[in-house]
């Protein structure tokens, strides 16, 4: 299987590469050298000093393979880029355009397409700027235009794109913020599942919705929102699964991803996934990075900390866990429910903390008479509401939790049908 993989070589300044390795193996690649200098700042003309690029230089010529892609874990600036595409005369990419490839090859919908384009033409403009300088120099472009426009004219075709595809995207979003308000004008509660990558939310959707997304155990397997419709208590309740955290998310992605991520800014109750089977550090690390992003997102719904794959890790570990967690105050005011989604264990568990923290819930009670109308609207009460009480003597008498932005609709409807309110 390594054999259909391409190869590729990781330069970084620090010790800890295995998200790298993780992000490398989303896009088909294989590390087969990693090459580290210990520096508290990136050499200003080539991210690692010039002694460093000649040691990688020499292994690219040396290695008995060709090396398709040289992967810098931080950001290069299109200097430090141009200075080694040149002098090692194989691809780079640094740490943003590599999960950028990633979230391209991910894109399978019309919205998630337009938003990687734009983040990958942000993305670029700073590259082709050098690039025109170089080129007004009389210096070789590089590989990034591709040689199919002249670079002066490759840059003004960006502007021109990035502007049309915001305009685009701003269609798309507010037609989202119309399904979104005739959702919660319609008695539903939203709720949206976040947290690191590949954490696990997309196998909790397929179990609290009882469908088949697709589940992939990679790195940014989910880039659209996938929203379907689940039942706790019987209430109304739609769960949005959406793009997953990651370390030093970068600003061009955040920026082409703002209506997505809306959908957790705006939810009643976030489900936040966190993966329990790894190392404490780890999870405490990736925990943080998810909640400083809801912070700049400018969530204030209530949270629930998921901790995820409870099956492959034991009790004492999963206490130890939580215990650090609550130290750090990475818990504070937030329910934490340990789950495994693959045993289905404590699903119930997380379905009983959801309904208790979603916003207050109105409550009806009615008398109406027994006939065929008074059988539909009580059926059209089950997709929208809770019933909690239901009985049939003369009338029907029926008790009822629900949105309060529908409460009055039902009180209306019930008065319609030749029913009492009884309070």
């Amino acid at each position: 299987m390594n054999e259909n993989k391409k190869k590729a070589i990781i330069v970084t300044l620090s010790d800890d590469v295995s998200e790298m390795e993780q992000l490398a193996d989303s896009l088909n690649h294989r590390i087969v050298e990693t090459f580290i200098q210990h520096r508290e700042l990136p050499d200003v003309n080539s991210y690692v000093g010039f002694g460093k690029v000649e040691e990688i230089k020499e292994f690219i010529d040396n290695y008995d393979e060709d090396v398709d892609l040289i992967i810098v874990d931080g950001e290069l600036k299109p200097s430090q880029w141009f200075t080694l595409e040149k002098r090692l005369n194989v691809e780079v990419y640094d740490r943003v355009r590599l999960i950028l490839a990633i979230f391209k090859e991910r894109a399978d919908r019309k919205e998630a397409r337009l938003q990687v384009k734009l983040a990958e033409l942000q993305y670029e403009k700073p590259f082709v700027r050098e690039l025109i300088h170089r080129a007004r120099n009389g210096e070789h472009p590089g590989l990034m235009a591709g040689g199919e426009y002249q670079v002066d004219d490759y840059f003004e075709m960006i502007k021109k794109q990035i502007k049309k595809i915001r305009e685009n995207l701003e269609k798309i979003r507010d037609e989202r913020e119309v399904r979104r308000r005739h959702r919660h004008t319609s008695g539903f509660y939203l709720i949206s599942l976040a947290g690191y990558t590949n954490a696990g939310k997309s196998s909790l959707l397929n179990i609290l919705s009882g469908e088949e997304v697709k589940v992939e155990g990679k790195l940014f397997s989910t880039l659209s929102t996938t929203t379907r419709k689940i039942h706790s208590k019987n209430l109304p309740i739609l769960l949005t699964d959406t793009v997953g955290f990651i370390q030093n998310l970068p600003t061009e992605i955040i920026d082409a991803f703002h209506s997505t991520l809306e959908e957790i800014e705006v939810a009643d109750v976030i489900l936040l996934v966190a993966d329990a089977s790894e190392e404490i550090e780890i999870v405490e690390k990736k925990l943080r990075i998810s909640v400083d992003e809801l912070v700049e997102i400018g969530v204030t719904s209530p949270v629930i900390i998921i901790l995820n794959k409870i099956d492959l890790t034991s009790d004492e570990n999963l206490d130890e866990i939580v215990e650090y967690l609550q130290k750090l105050g990475l818990t504070n005011n937030r329910k934490v429910i340990p789950i495994s989604v693959k045993n289905r264990k404590n699903v119930d568990l997380l379905l009983n903390a959801t309904y208790e923290l979603l916003p207050q819930l109105a409550k009806i009670k009615m008398r109406m008479p027994i006939n065929e109308k008074t059988q539909s609207f009580i059926s059209w009460i089950y997709e929208k509401a809770y019933i909690s009480e239901i009985s049939y003597k003369d009338c029907v008498t029926l008790s009822v939790e629900c949105n309060t932005k529908i409460r009055d609709k039902i009180v209306s409807k019930c008065r319609d049908f030749g029913g009492l309110v009884i309070n």
